[in-house]
């Protein structure tokens, strides 16, 4: 490890967290200079937050803290596309200049007092440093019981996950290089990092209740995400339809036989109940090949995943002073 402290990236995707901003800019603050008076990091440390195409004052509020605080720096997306691709956009846009970078979500309900646990990890020789939530007592029972139900199917489909690991985490250079080496548009990062084999370890946390606002993933989005997760990285269920597909062959083939011979298995023939099972089974099977086609068709098209409007990480931070910078910066988005 080089004698000089590193240069700490933390990483912080925004999505109309105008309510949650001032909080996490005071704290993130405080603990930035915390750490550089314990020289566990360098001077030239700073905090990125990403804004995913908000429809509120984040950015706003991210581009007037930057001009005023010397950790603050920014990069607007030009549109929203979604909590991974944001966190996805900080990362490659941190390893331009860090030397290890942390990812937290912007309502800080990870507990930011142990990322001066993950720093000390890294001056040992650890490239990865997993947050690991110790228990999962402020989830409601639903989010509890599908969140192990989600861990658990991963397991079964060999998916190697960090159990109640979400985003909170730390990234050193060499694995952020190896990350950018992955460019597939379906991205799950948490399948990702386990699969770069570096040396990693856990932090163990309580995670506490949002500063601010709302949560940003409802159901629906992490049902998406679960389902992302399993066809972006195993291909078990399509093979899963296909034994179904042989043990219903199998199955009809015998009562087939058994009805000819007039050993009928029902004493009613239930053609009805068979034409529904057997459309509907159809139906489950072109819909998971359906999504499979359709992640290919996504990969094969190789779009971007994601355009920087504003950049304020890239530039000094005495281009970032000028007069008529801060006013190209502030002019439309001020309110």
């Amino acid at each position: 490890m080089n004698n000089q402290p590193p240069m700490l990236t933390i990483v912080v995707p925004c999505y109309n967290e105008e309510a949650a901003l001032p909080e996490t800019i005071t704290q993130l603050t405080s603990l930035m200079k915390e750490l550089c008076q314990k020289k566990l990091i360098g001077k030239n440390s700073n905090i990125l937050f990403v804004d995913d195409g908000s429809q509120d004052r984040t950015w706003s509020l991210i581009a007037m803290e930057s001009v005023r605080n010397k950790f603050v720096t920014g990069i607007k997306l030009a549109r929203n596309v979604g909590h991974q691709k944001a966190l996805l956009a900080g990362y490659l846009k941190a390893r331009e200049k860090c030397d290890c970078a942390i990812s937290i979500d912007a309502d800080l309900q990870d507990d930011i007092t142990v990322i001066e646990e993950f720093i000390e990890n890294y001056h040992k020789g650890y490239e990865i440093v997993y947050g690991v939530r110790n228990r999962r007592d402020t989830d409601t029972f639903f989010k509890r019981t599908t969140a192990l139900s989600f861990y658990r199917l991963m397991e079964k489909l060999g998916i190697e996950l960090v159990y109640n690991h979400a985003d909170f985490r730390l990234l050193s250079k060499r694995a952020l290089d190896e990350m950018a080496r992955y460019s597939e548009n379906n991205l799950f990062l948490r399948g990702i990092f386990p699969l770069l084999g570096f040396r990693s370890t856990k932090v163990f946390y309580d995670r506490k209740e949002r500063v601010a606002g709302e949560t940003k993933y409802p159901l629906k989005k992490m049902l998406s995400f679960a389902l992302d997760g399993i066809t972006s990285f195993s291909i078990v269920p399509i093979r899963y339809i296909t034994f179904l597909g042989f043990f219903l062959f199998i199955i009809s083939l015998i009562i087939g036989t058994l009805n000819v011979f007039h050993f009928p298995i029902v004493s009613v023939n239930p053609t009805m109940i068979s034409l529904w099972l057997i459309g509907a089974l159809q139906l489950i099977a072109i819909g998971t090949v359906g999504e499979y086609i359709g992640k290919i068709f996504i990969e094969v098209k190789a779009r971007p995943k994601f355009a920087v409007e504003i950049d304020l990480y890239t530039g000094s931070m005495v281009e970032r002073n000028h007069e008529h910078i801060r006013d190209n910066l502030l002019f439309e988005y001020k309110k």
